[in-house]
């Protein structure tokens, strides 16, 4: 298949109907003005050396180098080039907690907002890596399988928030077997789960799920959002959660669930705060993993062809070089340009 990849320039195309045009009107003005002096043919045996042929065919590879030029701009594309690219790295799943306890405003700009702003990052230092996106609350689900694709990766986390899941409470359990789901079946490639939650009002089963992940070569990061003291969950409008009693319900971090899930799954525990320190330990922790060869893939791409047409553009400009307007007296004996 062939294919200009920038193709606005064969728009210099069309300057050559205009260069012709003009060199036509230039000669037949010339020819008029040497008809004042006197007969052509007559002034044609004063200057022997002088062939207007010679002007037409320089005019006429200039004119072709520019055309070269303009298909050289555009670059000519034919077929395709096969390249084989490997990628060495870990495999990330991460699951986020998106119950309404994570809208608390006890850590800045909120408990879910900060746990999205870490993640970013996160997706920023990754290269070769692969990850994906999982979020819970009182079930859990996918967005994202294990991918390479950072760019939908930070899509999907920018649009993490409680309406994600309808069900509400926060069932670690379930997001650590739907992300232990979501690794391939290597065994040397270093696999990190990221488990974000406050661990508030959780359910049964999570250290278990840990253990089980554990045994598959899949280390567990939490990292825990929140404070002790804790704080209201806004519900928006000005307004905060509040109790069958009518009091406002104050959502505080459950440490001592993160820590245990963290010690079963073989990881860490990281305790987020206001600063970016938690941030720091993840990636320091992560780089450290066992990195292999995790994907390979066949890139097709049109391979270049503008080689051959700048050989042809340097036969042309030389071709050019060597017509003189006059004749050379080392080749006088030979013709090969027509007198008029």
């Amino acid at each position: 298949m062939f294919r200009f990849a920038n193709p606005i320039y064969l728009y210099l195309l069309l300057l050559i109907p205009v260069f012709t045009a003009l060199y036509v009107f230039l000669r037949w003005r010339m020819k008029k003005q040497l008809r004042l002096f006197g007969d052509p043919r007559l002034l044609a045996h004063l200057m022997p050396d002088v062939s207007a042929m010679r002007n037409h065919v320089k005019f006429a590879l200039m004119m072709t180098a520019l055309g070269l030029i303009a298909v050289i701009m555009a670059r000519p594309q034919f077929g395709t080039r096969n390249e084989e690219v490997k990628r060495s790295g870990i495999e990330v799943m991460i699951a986020c907690d998106v119950s309404n306890s994570m809208l608390c405003r006890d850590v800045i700009p909120s408990r879910l907002d900060k746990s999205k702003m870490i993640v970013s990052k996160l997706i920023e230092q990754f290269d070769q890596d692969k990850m994906g996106l999982v979020a819970f609350a009182g079930s859990a689900i996918t967005l994202l399988p294990m991918t390479s694709d950072y760019v939908s990766a930070k899509m999907f986390l920018d649009q993490l928030n409680p309406a994600t899941i309808p069900v509400q409470g926060t069932n670690m359990a379930e997001a650590i077997q739907r992300s232990v789901a979501g690794f391939s079946e290597k065994t040397k490639v270093g696999r990190a789960l990221i488990l974000i939650t406050d661990a508030e009002d959780h359910e049964a089963g999570a250290v278990e799920a840990a253990k089980e992940a554990r045994k598959a070569g899949i280390q567990i990061f939490v990292l825990s959002v929140g404070t002790a003291s804790g704080g209201p969950i806004p519900m928006g409008g000005g307004t905060y959660k509040k109790d069958l009693s009518g009091n406002v319900v104050t959502t505080k971090l459950n440490e001592q669930v993160g820590k245990e899930i963290a010690k079963a799954g073989n990881g860490m525990y990281i305790h987020v705060d206001q600063n970016n320190q938690a941030q720091r330990i993840l990636e320091t922790e992560i780089s450290k993993m066992q990195k292999e060869d995790i994907s390979m893939a066949m890139y097709s791409d049109y391979d270049e062809q503008f080689v051959a047409v700048a050989i042809l553009l340097l036969l042309v400009l030389i071709a050019e070089c060597c017509i003189t307007e006059k004749r050379n007296p080392i080749f006088r004996k030979i013709t090969l340009f027509k007198r008029r």
